[in-house]
């Protein structure tokens, strides 16, 4: 029979109104279960540093929105009971769960309370979200995927053994050694296998793993292990040392996704590792982490051979994800994105797998169609293309559901060997590198000699502080590092995509025409910019000629808007015939576009009364089929400004009353036709088919996130009396190239390929 303070106390139990949970901060959820769908499985919540399950009971369609919302997504789809998604493990934090629905987090509903609970794990609730993401929800990283055991298994390495991987400065074989609760241990190599190696690669940057010669790893644990001098047997007799077991199935992007056993499920009875040794991994670096080993020509090749890229990101291994179909590039959808099917880009561009998937084009707005959506990549594919998916038109996705990644990349150690001096914050400042000199390694400046904004961008990118704001050649105002203001590196150029300064084409003997001191090399660091792109459809829907007088292009003759043969004409009698057109320029990045320059540096023209922020803002051009120019123009931008912004967006610029000069993000900036210089001079050119091409930007003056949508291309056919364009396009939207340097992207628009 019961007690009577028992019975009361179930009383007392039945009787007790629900509480409101109290917490400083919304408790985190996450949803696991079977599949690669991020927005659906078995509802977790982490309290008290321990995850757990949430019963079913009285849980309804209210409730899985609330939590669908904290999770990220926009609402629920449905809620499943008698855990469906498999039975949860540890406590069952709360039961009775009951929401207004209007709750940011799921601690905010009503319950009975922190693990007060009458359920098992056979009555855990499942949810199923939709599977569009909010417009606040920003990415997904693996560090919000990981299990119990992720808050302490942190990261893994290799510990070289061989003295040929203790020479390279990129290790990619040795010892697996996991850091767990602050402490580096290393792993058993009982029951190892070759998916476990693939998920330590990945995390470290390398697409693949290779076989390791066990037996020459045996031998030498074993004359480790009789060696008197050493520590090594009484260290593996504490299992400490040790990880026990690791299973994975070689898809995870983290090996707290695996089944990590620290110790043996005796605990200390038993030994971790009985008879065994170390784990030993080799991994594949991708193959622009071993330029050495690559044979002539294969670069590019390879390139040509991918169908997919990223654009727009400040890091090597970052950026919105674009694949190639139908011959054109063009985007993913955000709509199922996840870390599985994010790793099998990365892999397939040579890096590891993702360590974060970004949502609502976090990494800029892509141009064109939308090829892909809900994208469900299992993790064992070789391509994207090989993984199910639906077109992106399919489910009204537009380019702000744009998704992009951050790969796992090699540590090549390359941030070591650069710092910033003398800056007002850490993302300005005097260059300082560290290069070899007399065989010793040593700290120096940079000659600003040639220092531009493709220097500057490598190394922001080497700093791990984003894209370069500008390329500075006077740093008297900074001080530099006592002892490190010596020129030790001079004549850099750099093409682009290099990794770190000491990549770059530079002197071999130092030679710096003004010395060190206020001339060394500068830089300031910006962890987002802007990202201008012409309207090539507006262009092709306005183009038009004109036979206009001399007498109306005083203004354009001074500032050299003409051809040079308008020179030798007999002023103001005769006319110039000029291919006019409308010009909208967007920009699509994550700042706004400002002058190089301030106010102060603005030149003003008299004769068309107005200033220019930018001299050169845009070149037009008239190339025959084989790239000879045999036209040009250019515009100088003496307005900057939001002619037009999206519902919901406030104009910033405005050039009016001698304003601030820019592009705000999400608007443009708009040329019409029928203004001066808005055109191409055609008079000397004769009837044919040509190219014609207008760059934005073209000198690099102002630092975007991606220079290659700056070209855009219209066929042009002119018949002496009218003038066609057609199949104008922006960029390389349908260039087969993954990727060009900045130097390369040069010599395209300068028909030097």
């Amino acid at each position: 029979m019961w007690s009577l303070s028992a019975a009361l106390s179930l009383l007392l139990l039945l009787q007790a109104p629900p509480c409101r949970l109290q917490s400083l901060s919304p408790v985190k959820l996450r949803l696991v279960g079977p599949g690669s769908r991020p927005e659906e499985g078995r509802l977790e919540v982490l309290y008290q540093g321990q995850w757990g399950t949430v019963c079913d009971d009285d849980f309804a369609l209210r409730e899985a929105t609330v939590a669908c919302r904290q999770l990220g997504f926009e609402t629920a789809l449905t809620w499943a009971h008698s855990a469906k998604y498999g039975q949860g493990e540890g406590p069952i934090w709360l039961d009775n769960v009951r929401c207004m629905g209007t709750e940011s987090s799921l601690d905010q509903c009503t319950s009975n309370g922190w693990g007060v609970s009458d359920c098992g794990h056979s009555e855990d609730i499942g949810v199923v979200c939709h599977p569009q993401r909010q417009r606040g929800y920003l990415s997904e990283r693996v560090s919000n995927a990981l299990g119990p055991q992720g808050r302490r298994l942190e990261e893994v390495r290799l510990k070289p053994i061989l003295a040929s991987a203790k020479r390279h400065s990129l290790v990619t074989e040795g010892a697996v050694e996991v850091k767990y609760e602050g402490h580096w241990r290393q792993v058993c190599d009982q029951d190892w296998t070759r998916n476990n190696s693939k998920v330590v690669c990945g995390m470290l940057g390398f697409p693949s793993e290779a076989p390791v010669n066990s037996l020459y790893y045996r031998k030498a644990w074993n004359l480790k292990m009789k060696d008197p001098k050493s520590r090594l047997k009484s260290l593996t007799q504490k299992n400490s040392f040790w990880i026990h077991r690791v299973n994975c199935l070689g898809t995870e992007p983290h090996m707290a996704n695996c089944q990590v056993q620290v110790a043996p499920a005796q605990g200390k009875l038993r030994p971790a590792c009985p008879g065994g040794m170390h784990a030993v991994v080799s991994c594949v670096a991708g193959p622009r982490f071993h330029p050495a080993k690559a044979k002539p020509g294969h670069k590019e090749s390879r390139a040509e051979e991918l169908k997919v890229r990223l654009r727009s990101g400040a890091q090597v291994g970052e950026g919105r994800v674009e694949v190639l179909m139908n011959h054109q590039w063009g985007t993913v959808c955000d709509h199922g994105w996840n870390l599985i099917s994010a790793s099998v880009v990365c892999r397939q561009l040579g890096f590891g797998s993702a360590r974060e998937v970004l949502f609502g084009a976090q990494l800029g707005q892509g141009l064109g169609p939308i090829h892909l959506s809900e994208v469900r990549c299992r993790g064992y594919e070789q391509n994207l293309s090989d993984c199910p998916s639906l077109e992106g038109s399919q489910n009204g996705c537009q380019h702000e559901n744009d998704a992009a990644v951050r790969c796992n990349v090699p540590d090549m150690g390359f941030q070591n060997q650069v710092r910033l001096a003398g800056g007002r914050g850490p993302e300005e400042g005097v260059v300082e590198v560290q290069v070899e000199v007399n065989g010793v390694r040593r700290w120096g400046a940079v000659c600003s000699d040639h220092w531009g904004l493709t220097e500057a961008m490598v190394a922001c990118r080497q700093l791990g502080l984003g894209f370069a704001n500008h390329a500075i050649k006077d740093t008297w105002y900074w001080q530099g590092t006592p002892g490190a203001t010596d020129v030790v590196m001079s004549g850099v150029h750099c093409s682009g995509p290099e990794l770190a300064l000491q990549q770059c084409q530079r002197h071999g003997p130092v030679h710096c025409s003004h010395g060190s001191g206020r001339f060394a090399a500068g830089v300031s660091c910006t962890d987002s910019a802007p990202d201008l792109v012409m309207n090539a459809q507006l262009v092709q829907e306005t183009a038009y000629l004109e036979d206009r007088p001399l007498s109306q292009l005083y203004c354009a003759h001074e500032e050299n808007c003409l051809s040079q043969s308008a020179d030798r004409m007999d002023w103001p009698y005769g006319h110039r015939r000029l291919l006019r057109f409308s010009s909208q320029i967007y920009n699509l990045g994550r700042a706004d576009f400002r002058p190089k320059t301030g106010r102060h540096s603005w030149i003003w023209h008299q004769c068309h009364r107005h200033y220019h922020s930018i001299e050169v803002f845009t070149h037009y051009d008239l190339l025959t089929l084989n790239g000879s120019k045999v036209a040009e123009g250019h515009k100088a931008s003496f307005c900057l400004e939001d002619t037009n912004c999206p519902t919901g967006l406030q104009k910033r610029y405005a050039c009016a009353n001698f304003g601030e000069q820019g592009v705000t993000v999400g608007c443009w900036d708009t040329y019409r036709h029928d203004i001066d210089c808005q055109w191409v001079d055609i008079t000397d050119v004769g009837p044919g088919n040509y190219i014609f091409q207008v760059v934005v930007n073209p000198q690099y003056e102002v630092a975007e996130s991606d220079f290659s949508n700056n070209m855009m291309r219209c066929r042009c056919k002119y018949d002496g009396h009218r003038v066609w364009l057609h199949n104008c396009h922006t960029g390389d939207s349908y260039r087969a190239n993954a990727e060009l340097s900045l130097e390369q992207e040069q010599r395209l628009r300068n028909n030097l390929i």
